[in-house]
């Protein structure tokens, strides 16, 4: 049987869930899941194919972790242990993102949460242990919270080091672990912080999206406040590949499925004027990790369109050719069958997008 795909779709509102045809033409949908609650994060994982998980949100009622192993069909809550320490002072706000561990490790998974943090749990939520060697940083004091708040966004778990982890912090920076999270090094040399007194500093540089190839782990690739960069040393340095794009400013970046030089962003006008530039939404390309980029809008809103396009709110599916997805702050996905070089409008009238994720079921 041809598989189909699943599109989860996290808003400001809730939760939607689309199902594909094998052809990815015709789409049906579910939801609101998580009703007025803020989903930043909703993925598949892809260690079993079947089992979902949330991050949901209110300023009511906290930020809790839940998970479905029926496709959304009923949710459970995992987030009764997730907290700080007292000694911490400190509460959690928001989740912002999730992430499987080790594929011989099913029940282990990661989250990222406002103040800027990084738990574990290792049976399945029952229980959760911070990271304290990062939460508990020395250089914590130079955190500084982003237009979102401060925020751990990324985790990236190196996919055949189990004890080799990154993650992005906004606004600190990115910091990776190589002895499974008892310590943490920095790794934003050659990134700028154009908003600080000194431009390359340690750690401060605002971070909005990490992305990498799972074929090439020490190849990462960001979207920072500050422009769009490259690292082929595991994060030790980085350089700015963002000549021919419109803007240095954006949110999010995605790699290519199956191929490892091929890189999407989404470029805004500035940090004052958090829309696409001129009104004209364009996806950008490169065919070539950075080199150079081209413009792709055929089927997107020709002018005053003033979109955003929020960090996590763009995907790709392991169709052939891949299908690229986006989804914006004024309630629109846009698709594409063809890699980017045609988009159409998939859905309308959904609440503020936050997360945008594919899978095949």
């Amino acid at each position: 049987m041809a598989k189909r795909f699943l599109l989860m779709v996290g808003t400001e509102k809730g939760a939607f869930l689309f199902r594909s045809d094998p052809g990815r033409r015709r789409w049906t949908v579910d939801g609101p899941h998580f009703k007025g609650q803020g989903v930043n994060h909703l993925f598949l994982d892809a260690r079993d194919g079947e089992t979902l998980y949330a991050g949901a949100s209110t300023d009511w009622w906290g930020a809790d972790v839940y998970r479905s192993r029926n496709l959304g069909k009923s949710w459970q809550r995992l987030s009764k242990e997730l907290r700080f320490q007292e000694d911490a002072g400190l509460k959690i706000k928001r989740i912002w993102h999730i992430a499987p561990g080790p594929e011989d490790l099913p029940r282990t998974l990661f989250v990222g949460v406002d103040p800027a943090a990084l738990f574990r749990t290792d049976d399945g939520g029952k229980t959760w242990q911070e990271i304290k060697g990062l939460n508990r940083h020395p250089t914590r004091d130079r955190w500084a919270p982003g237009f979102g708040g401060l925020i751990l966004h990324t985790i990236y778990q190196h996919p055949t080091d189990r004890n080799q982890i990154y993650v992005a912090i906004s606004a600190a920076g990115v910091f990776c672990t190589t002895d499974g999270g008892q310590s943490w090094t920095p790794c934003n040399r050659g990134t700028r912080a154009d908003f600080l007194p000194e431009k390359y500093p340690e750690v401060g540089q605002c971070v909005h999206k990490l992305a990498f190839h799972p074929s090439r782990p020490h190849v990462l690739f960001q979207q920072n406040h500050c422009g769009v960069y490259r690292s082929d040393d595991a994060g030790d340095h980085w350089k700015d590949i963002g000549r021919g794009l419109p803007s240095r400013f954006g949110f999010p970046i995605l790699v290519h499925p199956s191929e490892p030089e091929t890189l999407y962003v989404i470029p805004e006008e500035s940090d004052n004027f958090r829309v696409v530039p001129d009104g004209q939404p364009a996806v950008y390309r490169s065919r070539n990790g950075g080199r150079q980029w081209e413009a792709l809008r055929r089927g997107l809103p020709p002018r005053r369109a003033y979109l955003n396009v929020l960090r996590e709110a763009m995907a790709a599916d392991a169709g052939d050719p891949a299908g690229i997805y986006f989804g914006t702050t004024a309630g629109q996905v846009f698709a594409s069958r063809g890699e980017g070089t045609h988009w159409y409008l998939l859905a309308d009238g959904l609440p503020r997008i936050y997360s945008v994720k594919c899978a095949r079921i």
